[in-house]
Formats: structure tokens, C-alpha cells, sequence
């Protein structure tokens, strides 16, 4: 209901939560943080179930009751905090009466569970069984009549961790995010060095029955080949392998790349080791071959932003889903589609994992990528599509130009590769355009190639180079530009950048009255750091940005542990766009973020300022202030860092950073890999048919506004939109769209710094069904 207090919907309610399972994930820690956080300020109470099920079985000290500190600083670390166990007691009825036993007592009737399948059809098992085990309870006289009337029946959620992402129904589980982070580290370290030597470098990761990490990664580093479970290669896949490496080699590459995943099988169920693959290259090929197995690595480390925000958003539908939650209601877990919070029915999403196993055990190979779901299969296509070579004999005659426009940012490159590659695959002429607009009103194009592009996915910055267009946007020429589109034949434009992409674009398709050199299909693709594009939640390299913010706000919180009371104030870029502050405000545990969209008062500043006064006199001496560059003229990040020190005085002591240019730099995140990669293979393939469409007698002619689109990720799904159409969405004056989906998520920020302020409940996400295919080009994965 709507007019639910959500502050006093907890009340007299209590919540357990834990976290199973053989190994525990990175990201936990976020989800565990969250479901204490918002469980307390919905008024409920809230316990800490330490060592898994084993600790539910013990009971005793093993069940504590969790505060606001309790949960403070573990934003940043790996592992699991409560700890987790393999549990050999819970398997039995006795274990299980046991930890029912424990429950009733202490009045839990909520009970949260973070891990993989196993403990997650656990979970539901026990709920099964609850008033069975009650009624044998009070047999027993281990509790009375009216303690099991009390507690008649559990709610159980659950939220899935595993680095496999193995688990059907969700996009992306906690701690899939942060291993492919440490992957792609591995990947590149091993990369650089390999380019001094002519090298085949064979890598394993984790993955028994899921190739997800394999995939990913294998698209993430442009690798020759990839073997996964779920499709096994063809017979006689060894001579395909070895003229694939030969043939790579003789057009110049030093390097060759082939990602294995643990549980990689052969057609005929027998395992593909990465000792079989390099015997096989170094006996026929004789190339210097090498071998990694990752292991254990890919589960350390600290949570990836992604992850962070994952299991802060998971935590808080969680607590919502278990208050919400009736006897009639599935057990449920919570996810993430796209960038919407969804509830699934728990027991759907087993099913489906366990016809995957299903599928691949009886050779339906087709069927164990469908049953995956929408996200895997669009990877496995562009995968195959991008890394196998087969140009098409027939060239289709067709010119299309690439450019960068606006600041550099991650990502990019892998977005200009993927085109490039889609486009020779099409049978294109590729021209790249260098130094944006004015390169091509200067005429600085040139035909670029398959090889030309190898190694882009993981180069940070834009390889083609941009302008900053303020002093370069179209319009002034636009006389030029039309004279070199119809000087070098193009046919058709890929506008890689941010929001003078978008406005960019704009010109040229307002130009087209007066130029018909300019009634060409074009498409914007954005890429930018302050992810302020209209018609897309995310723009490539606004991920690699929030991790550089997030880890160093990270190490700006580490240098105060053990010193006195200290305030970090820190500003972070982004134009007038506060996403940037607003995620890593999530991301880093920030007491408040500053932003434009979000208009504040002295009045605010004031109450931030108390609150943080409050804060200090408990366990938790740090505080973290994030300001958007831009969010106001007047309170400047000096002013706030001069008012906060004065208003401090003898409380803590202030400290300020700019973070400036190194959020534009750092290497591509796997996320940006992976979304650039996709962007641009899909601008390709749509402009092709456009292409189609628009040929009449002999030339191309496109004069529709839906010609000219920019693609951007919207809820769930990858769509075109005309930049015409963006128009009135845009607030042109300060570069930002009029509608943002992340405001939204604000409030969760706040809450979990202990603001009283009201969430709003009324846009709840409902329970869906697990239909296949209903999962869309997930985020960028």
C-alpha cells in the first residue's frame, strides 16, 4: 500500500540474515549492510546470523542482534563479514529443528539468505517444512503452544552470490562483477607482457557448469577462442583452432589469446583441460605456449562499484520483500534486470537452472545458451559474430565512417573495435575520422582495417581522438563536413561520445534541409564519464569512472582509520549531471552528495553538518561528503569544506579533494568493455538495414527523423531512439536530460547514511515470472 509509513513498517517484526555457502562472495558485505541498515530504519530489529546455517543450527552467541556500527566500514571489503560455513547439520530434521528451535525464540520470522542455489533451495526447504517442525517443537516441549503461535510461519528471501553468475532469472549476481574485474587485471598484466614475445596464452577461470566469467572475458579481451559448457565446439575443432592461431599470426598479431572455463567438455562429454589445448598448440604449431589457472584470485579482493550498488540496491528490495511478504507469497529472491530492482519466484529460477544442467547433460546445447537467459545469449552471439573471421567474398560497396566526439573516456575503443569488426563483417568500407567534427570538416579520414583494431577493448582514452567541441560544434561547418561526406562517399556515421555526440548529431540532422549530403543514417553512441546522454540509463565510461572514485574514496577513508574525528570532503566531476556523485555516494558509504539536480540550502548543509557532529560520538569516527563539480555556483567546494571546518571545530578536523582528470583515465572496467563492444557491434547491424531502407535509385537518401538515432540502454533493453525526439527531453542550457532513473536511488544513499527521510514505497517491484527470453540485453553484461 502506498500510505505504508515505511519507517514503522517493521515494527514488533524481527530479521535474520546470513550469508552461505563453500565460498563467499565478494559484494556480500554490501547486500549484508543494506539489509541491516534499511531493516532498522523500517523499525524492525535486526540479527546477524555469523557462520551460515551452522550458525542458525548453534543458536547462542552465533545470533546477534546487529546495530547501525555494527555494519560500518564493510563496504569495501571482500568476503563475508558474519562468516559462512558449509553446514552438514542443517541437512538433517534434528539440525533443522535446532535452528527452528533458535528462531521461535527469539521471535525471527524474517530470514534473509545471501549464496548460491544450494542455499538459496535450502532456504526454501526449511520454509517448507516450518509448521511441521514447529508441531514436533512443541511435542517435544522445546517450545510452548503460544511461542509457535507467534512465529507460524516464515518469509524467506533470498539474494543471489556467485561469481559464476550460474543462477537463471538474474542479470547479474553479487560478486559476478568484481571477479571479472579481477580477470581482466590478470588478462591485461599477462597481455603487455606477451606483446615483447610471440606468445599463445591459455587461461583458465572458475566456472563448473557456467560460462559466464569464460565469455565475458573472452569478449572483454578480444580473445581468438573461448571454451565454455554450455556450448562445447564442434568435432574436429582442433584443426579449427590451429588455423584460427596460424592465420592470426600470419596478419601480424604477436599475441594469441584462448579462455577456458573449469568446466569446458568436448561434444562428447569428455573435459577440455588447458594442458590438452597446449600440448595440442605446441605439438602441431610449435608456438611458445603458456598456461594460467586462476583459482582462487577471482573471488578475492574488494567489491567492484557494480557489486557495491548491486547488494546496497538487492538489500534494500530485500527488507522490503519480507515485510511485504504474506504466507500465500513464493519464497522470492531479489535481482537486478537491466537497472530495475525485480522479485522472482525462488523456486522458478532452480527449476531453470537446474534444465540448463539438464540441457547440456543431453547434448541441447542451443537450449542450455537460450535457458541462460537473454544477457548470455546476446554475448555468445556477439562473441562468435566479432572474433571469428570470415569477411564476405562480396564487398556491399558501402562507405561508413567512426568518430569520437567530446572528452575521452574508457570505453570508447572498445565501441570503435566492435564497429569496425561488425563492419568489415557486413562487408563495409570502414573510414575512421580523427579528432571529431573538425577532423571531419579538415578531411582527416582513413580507411581502417580488421588488425588496425586489435588490442582497442582494453586501451583506455580514444584511440581516434576527440575534440572538446565548445569551440567545434558542427554548425559553424557544416559547409565543409558536407563537401568531405560527399568528397570521401559516406555513406553512413557512428558518433562515439558524450553529450556534444548528442548535439552534434543534432546539427547535422537539422542541417539536412539545406545539405542533402547530410540525409544519411547515423547513430550516437554514448560515451561519456557523467553519464548525461539523453535516451540512455548508462553511457560507456561512466562505470571505469565510478570505480576510480570509489576506490579512492576508499583510501581516502583508510588514511584517517586510527586517527582522530575526521570529515573528507571530496568533489568528483560530471558537469551538471550528479550521477557520478550520487553512485559513488552509494558505492563509498558518503554521509551526502551535493548535486544540481537536487537542489540544497543552507538549511541542508546545516543539518548534514549536525548529523555528522551526532555521528562522531559513536564507534564510527570518519565521515565522506561528495560534491557534484557543478551543483551550485555559490557553495563551492571550498565554501563547504570552510563551513564544515568552522562548524567542526573541536569535533573533527576537515580534509578536501578534487579528484579531477584521473576519472577520465584509468584502463576500461569490464563492464565498459562489454557495453562498448555490444554498442557497437548493434549501431552496426542497424545501420546496415537502414542502409536497405533508405537506398532508392542507386543512392542513399535518409531524411526520417528515426534515421538518425541515438542507441542507449532503457530499463532493460538496448533501443534506438531519434535524436529529434531526445529533444524535448534535454535541458540543453546544463547538458543534462530532463528525467533521470537514478534519482531514485537517492534516498537509498541517504538512508543508509541514517537520514530520516521518507522512502518511497509505491513503485515497488511486484513478483514476475521467469519466462524465457524475458531477460533483455541486460547492463551492459
Amino acid at each position: 500500500p502506498a500510505a505504508a509509513d515505511p519507517t514503522k513498517m517493521g515494527v514488533g517484526r524481527s530479521i535474520a540474515v546470513l550469508t552461505s555457502g563453500g565460498d563467499a562472495q565478494v559484494g556480500m558485505n554490501a547486500a549484508v549492510r543494506a539489509t541491516v541498515r534499511v531493516g532498522l530504519y523500517t523499525g524492525a530489529k535486526v540479527y546477524f546470523v555469523h557462520e551460515g546455517y551452522q550458525g542458525l543450527v548453534d543458536g547462542g552467541e552465533r545470533i546477534r542482534l546487529a546495530t547501525w556500527e555494527s555494519v560500518s566500514m564493510m563496504l569495501q571489503l571482500g568476503g563475508t563479514v558474519i562468516g559462512s560455513a558449509r553446514c552438514k547439520d542443517f541437512r538433517s530434521r534434528e539440525g533443522r529443528m535446532k535452528a527452528a528451535a533458535n528462531l521461535v525464540k527469539l521471535g525471527i520470522t524474517n530470514l534473509c539468505v545471501i549464496g548460491g542455489d544450494g542455499s538459496l533451495t535450502g532456504a526454501n526447504e526449511f520454509r517448507t517444512e516450518w509448521s511441521g517442525l514447529l508441531a514436533d517443537l512443541v511435542q517435544a516441549g522445546r517450545i510452548t503452544e503460544q511461542e509457535a503461535k507467534k512465529s507460524s510461519h516464515l518469509n524467506i528471501v533470498g539474494m543471489v552470490g556467485s561469481i559464476d553468475n550460474d543462477f537463471c532469472g538474474t542479470d547479474m549476481t553479487i560478486g559476478t562483477d568484481s571477479a571479472l574485474h579481477r580477470i581482466i587485471e590478470v588478462v591485461d598484466a599477462i597481455t603487455t607482457t606477451a606483446q615483447s614475445h610471440q606468445r599463445t596464452f591459455i587461461l583458465e577461470v572458475m566456472g563448473r557448469h557456467c560460462g559466464y566469467l569464460a565469455l565475458v572475458t573472452a569478449q572483454a579481451c578480444g580473445a581468438d577462442w573461448v571454451f565454455i559448457p554450455e556450448m562445447p565446439p564442434e568435432h574436429g575443432w582442433e584443426d579449427h583452432l590451429c588455423r584460427r592461431l596460424a592465420d592470426q599470426r600470419s596478419r601480424g598479431s604477436r599475441l594469441n589469446v584462448i579462455i577456458v572455463a573449469e568446466g569446458a567438455m568436448s561434444r562428447d562429454g569428455k573435459p577440455i583441460t588447458s594442458d590438452q589445448i597446449k600440448k595440442l598448440v605446441t605439438d602441431r604449431l610449435g608456438f611458445d605456449t603458456r598456461t594460467t589457472v586462476l583459482g582462487h584470485v577471482q573471488r578475492g579482493g574488494t567489491p567492484s562499484a557494480f557489486d557495491r550498488i548491486l547488494g546496497s540496491r538487492m538489500g534494500v528490495e530485500a527488507v522490503m520483500a519480507l515485510l511485504e511478504a504474506t504466507p500465500d507469497t513464493p519464497a522470492c529472491v531479489v535481482s537486478l534486470s537491466g537497472n530495475q530492482a525485480v522479485r522472482l519466484p525462488l523456486m522458478e529460477c532452480v527449476q531453470v537452472t537446474k534444465d540448463v544442467t539438464a540441457a547440456m547433460a543431453e547434448g541441447r546445447f542451443e537450449d542450455a545458451v537460450k535457458l541462460r537467459g537473454k544477457s548470455f545469449e546476446n554475448n555468445w552471439n556477439t562473441y562468435k559474430l566479432l572474433a571469428h573471421i570470415n569477411p564476405p567474398d562480396v564487398k556491399s560497396n558501402i562507405n561508413m565512417a567512426i568518430m569520437n566526439i567530446g572528452a575521452p573516456c574508457a570505453g570508447m575503443n572498445a565501441a570503435v573495435r566492435a564497429a569496425v569488426r561488425m563492419g568489415i563483417i557486413q562487408g563495409h568500407n570502414m573510414l575512421a575520422v580523427h579528432d571529431g567534427f573538425d577532423g571531419l570538416a579538415q578531411g582527416q579520414i582513413e580507411p581502417i582495417g580488421w588488425t588496425s583494431v586489435s588490442g582497442w577493448t582494453g586501451k583506455g582514452g580514444s584511440m581516434l581522438g576527440t575534440k572538446r567541441m565548445s569551440r567545434s560544434l558542427p554548425g559553424k561547418m557544416l559547409e565543409e563536413i558536407s563537401q568531405n561526406i560527399s568528397r570521401f562517399n559516406i555513406h553512413a556515421l557512428v558518433i562515439v561520445g558524450g553529450f556534444e555526440a548528442y548535439v552534434g548529431g543534432l546539427e547535422l540532422v537539422q542541417a539536412r534541409e539545406k545539405y542533402e549530403e547530410m540525409c544519411i543514417p547515423m547513430v550516437v553512441i554514448p560515451a561519456t564519464v557523467s553519464n548525461n546522454v539523453p535516451g540512455s540509463d548508462f553511457s560507456i565510461g561512466a562505470d571505469t569512472a565510478l570505480n576510480t572514485i570509489t576506490s579512492t574514496c576508499d583510501r581516502i577513508k583508510q588514511s584517517a582509520a586510527g586517527t582522530k574525528r575526521r570529515v573528507f570532503i571530496v568533489e568528483t566531476m560530471g558537469g551538471y549531471c550528479g550521477y557520478l556523485a550520487t553512485m559513488a555516494g552509494l558505492a563509498a558509504g558518503a554521509d551526502a552528495a551535493y548535486i544540481f539536480e537536487e537542489k540544497f540550502s543552507i538549511k541542508d548543509l546545516e543539518t548534514n553538518v549536525k548529523h555528522l557532529v551526532k555521528k562522531m560520538k559513536t564507534t564510527v569516527k570518519r565521515g565522506l561528503i561528495l560534491r557534484n563539480e557543478n551543483s551550485n555556483a555559490n557553495y563551492t567546494t571550498d565554501f563547504i569544506f570552510n563551513l564544515y571546518s568552522e562548524e567542526g571545530k573541536g569535533v573533527f578536523d576537515c580534509r578536501k579533494n578534487v579528484l579531477g582528470h584521473m576519472q577520465q583515465g584509468g584502463t576500461p572496467t569490464p563492464f565498459d568493455r562489454n557495453f562498448g563492444t555490444k554498442m557497437g557491434a548493434k549501431s552496426v547491424l542497424w545501420l546496415t538495414d537502414k542502409l536497405k531502407e533508405c537506398y532508392r535509385h542507386g543512392r542513399i537518401f535518409a531524411n526520417t527523423p528515426e534515421s538518425a538515432c541515438v542507441l542507449g540502454m532503457r530499463k532493460r533493453a538496448l533501443m534506438f531512439q531519434p535524436l529529434a525526439e531526445l529533444k524535448e527531453d534535454t535541458d540543453l542550457e546544463h547538458r543534462i536530460p530532463r528525467t533521470q532513473w537514478w534519482l531514485k536511488i537517492r534516498p537509498i544513499m541517504k538512508i543508509l547514511a541514517k537520514y530520516d527521510i521518507q522512502l518511497d514505497t509505491t513503485e515497488h517491484a511486484d513478483m514476475e515470472h521467469v519466462k524465457l527470453g524475458f531477460i533483455s540485453v541486460s547492463a551492459g553484461f
